[in-house]
This record gives C-alpha cells, sequence and structure tokens, in this order.
C-alpha cells in the first residue's frame, strides 16, 4: 500500500507556515489519539500517520527533501529506526505531544541563555515513554545518564605533566562543556 502525500494527511497546503501546519496536527492528533479512541485500531492508524506526516514536515530539512523527493527520501531512513513517526508503544508515537513541552520550555531556556539560539546538548537524549494520565498527573520518574570521567593522566588540560597546554578544541580552554537540552544543562569536565 503506498503511503498518502504528507500534507494531504494533514489536511494543508504545501505552503503552509509552521503555525498552521502544528495547528493542524494538534487537531488530528486530539482526535484520533489511542486514549481517546481505545478499541479503534483505525484512529490509531491515523494517528500515526498524522505523527509521521508532522514529523517530517516540521523539520526544515526534511519537508525541503519531501517536497524535492516525495516518501523515497525517507524510504532508507525509515527502515533502520521505525521511521520517522516511530511507531505508537503505549506512550505518544514520535514524540509529536512533545513539542508542546519544547515549546513551552524554549521560551524559558532562550531567557536563560541569552536568547542563543545554539543546539548544545543534542548529543544527549532520553527518551520515556509517558501516558496522558501520568503527563496530567506529574509522574516522576528518576533516570540515569552516563557520563564520561575527568582524564586522570591531564585533569583536563590536554598535556601531560612537565609539557607546555595547548587550547582545548572541544572546550576552548575553559575545562568544562555545557550541554542544554531545553531546560536541562549538563555540565562536565
Amino acid at each position: 500500500m503506498s503511503k498518502r502525500d504528507y500534507y494531504e494527511v494533514l489536511g494543508v497546503s504545501r505552503d503552509t507556515d509552521e503555525k498552521e501546519l502544528k495547528a493542524a496536527y494538534r487537531k488530528l492528533a486530539m482526535k484520533n489519539h489511542p486514549d481517546r479512541n481505545p478499541d479503534d485500531e483505525a484512529a490509531a492508524d491515523r494517528f500515526r500517520e498524522a505523527t509521521e506526516a508532522y514529523e517530517v514536515l516540521k523539520d526544515p530539512q526534511k519537508r525541503a527533501a519531501y517536497d524535492r523527493m516525495g516518501h523515497a527520501a525517507f524510504e532508507n531512513a525509515s527502515a533502520g529506526a521505525g521511521g520517522f513517526g516511530g511507531g505508537f508503544g503505549g506512550g505518544f508515537g514520535g514524540g509529536g505531544f512533545s513539542d508542546i513541552f519544547d515549546q513551552m520550555f524554549s521560551e524559558f531556556s532562550r531567557g536563560a541563555r541569552g536568547g542563543q539560539a545554539d543546539h548544545a546538548g543534542n548529543d544527549l537524549r532520553y527518551d520515556m515513554n509517558v501516558s496522558l494520565e501520568e503527563a496530567f498527573s506529574g509522574v516522576q520518574r528518576d533516570i540515569t545518564v552516563n557520563v564520561p570521567v575527568t582524564c586522570d593522566s591531564c585533569n583536563g588540560t590536554g598535556s601531560s605533566e612537565g609539557s607546555q597546554p595547548r587550547t582545548c578544541g572541544t572546550c576552548g580552554g575553559s575545562g568544562r562543556v555545557r550541554a542544554q537540552q531545553g531546560f536541562f544543562a549538563v555540565e562536565r569536565t
């Protein structure tokens, strides 16, 4: 079975802006979400289809590739990681609803960083499925994040004992690397 056009799935035109795209997705997601339609596999399929379409069209690079080549642009990529929709496994599929939280906290983090638009921390990621009820009730969970340790031989200077230090290309000589994703920030040596 061939896939429907992503713009058709979301009911938007090809020249729609991000705001209209997000509104169209949210409307479909709320209408077809499996928590609102238990035992309705057709609604779950529509939810997955809308999430997959939104995941591609919300990203300017993916959208440009889709506009140029259609579904063929993602055929090899979708086989590796379950596609851009990410599937549906009891939580929110593909991170569509995570955009709500991204939007809320990105404004907070922009203020904390002085308006910088960098994407520090993109190498740090922790995926967690949360049901609609858990999100509403404010569930708290502990997670473990593995981080590298300080180098014992150079103590983070980048040079061996007795030699002239060089400025580190990663931290610029500060000795610390700060990674930030949303309102989470991790600083390491």
